[in-house]
């Protein structure tokens, strides 16, 4: 397991688009999603340690505050040639067995990863309205122990977002496997 650090894209940077499919065979671009408040964008995948620990607090975040207008979308850009455990099928078997409440996309191309800056997984971009970012970071300040969990950043800058409150910006990177990238 690679580890990696987020990079920390500059606040205010806008969403970059995409056209990508979704496990429900839909293909899904921002403009999908025009109508939420709050945008949250988790390049995520299967295997990776890190996601499999934090994927049920993703889930409740999801299901807490969708009818606040906040969308979280996950996307996968791993090699799925060299990590089959991320591919579309599998993908597809873990929305089931998880009943993921929110869009899960496979780029195959990996061209979302590069275009976000994206390096681990899991990696959170949140965007305001206006689709700029406005955090980037952990989801909370303890990934193996949530019994442990002091510090709530996901969760408090959605919170500082939905109640027009300037968001920390005292953020700190995500950390997780390496972005599984093609030769």
């Amino acid at each position: 397991m690679a580890n990696a650090e987020s990079t920390m894209v500059p606040l205010g940077t806008p969403a970059p688009d995409f056209s990508l499919p979704g496990t429900d065979g839909k293909t899904y671009s921002l403009m999908n999603f025009g109508d939420k408040r709050i945008l949250v964008i988790i390049f995520m995948c299967n295997h990776c340690p890190y996601v499999k620990a934090t994927l049920r607090r993703l889930i409740n975040l999801q299901k807490e505050y969708e009818e606040k207008g906040v969308r979280l979308v996950g996307i996968n850009v791993n090699d799925a040639k060299k990590y089959p455990d991320d591919s579309l099928e599998n993908m597809k078997a873990l929305v089931e067995k998880k009943n993921l409440p929110f869009p899960y996309l496979y780029d195959e191309s990996q061209a979302s990863a590069k275009a976000y800056d994206a390096v681990c997984t899991p990696d959170i971009f949140v965007y305001g309205v206006e689709r700029t970012l406005k955090y980037r970071g952990r989801v909370d300040d303890n990934w193996q122990h949530p019994d442990q969990i002091t510090r709530h950043d996901l969760k408090d800058a959605i919170e500082a977002l939905l109640t027009d409150q300037d968001v920390n910006t005292d953020q700190v990177s995500s950390m997780g496997c390496s972005i599984k990238w093609k030769e």
